[in-house]
């Protein structure tokens, strides 16, 4: 089954985030995972995708401009019906408004006919209510993407998990 992540970053935390992501999808076996930048998506592989995470820094608590911009007009060759949908955010604040960024993101799935998947608690700790959200060190000396990779790679497994129970 292929599961695909799409993302905007500006200085790379982004998409790490998003091939953490991938590799957790792919800790699964007969899940194929690939992650892309909205300057690169592969429409087919997207395409033939059962789920999709997207992602994003958040910029006034809210996706990227680049992103809305990709969702809202130029993936329009992309089929999101009927697919499992995830979503992610980085920040450079310890509460620089990630939430809110996916809740954009779900908001927009949601529109596109996609069924919405977090995984909440149902698998205990870590609880990850809406996706998950990292804190880089850009600003905040004390937080660092590599203290989220956790959050991200479990995110991917549970995802891959609750599509390969569903499609």
């Amino acid at each position: 089954m292929k599961l695909a992540v799409i993302y905007d970053s500006k200085s790379g935390n982004t998409k790490q985030a998003a091939e953490w992501i991938a590799q957790g999808m792919e800790a699964n076996a007969d899940v194929e995972a690939k992650a892309f930048s909205i300057d690169g998506v592969d429409e087919a592989f997207v395409n033939d995708a059962k789920g999709i995470v997207i992602g994003s820094p958040s910029y006034a608590a809210a996706m990227t401009p680049d992103l809305h911009d990709f969702l809202m007009n130029k993936s329009n060759n992309l089929n999101f019906t009927g697919k499992l949908g995830g979503a992610f955010a980085t920040e450079q604040f310890t509460h620089g408004g990630g939430e809110m960024v996916i809740q954009n993101i779900l908001t927009f799935e949601l529109t596109k006919g996609m069924m919405c998947y977090s995984s909440g608690g149902a698998f205990g700790s870590p609880v990850i209510h809406m996706g998950p959200v990292g804190v880089n060190g850009n600003v905040e000396k004390h937080n660092g993407m590599e203290h989220y990779k956790d959050y991200f790679t479990i995110f991917g497994e549970r995802f891959a998990k609750k599509a390969l129970e569903i499609f």
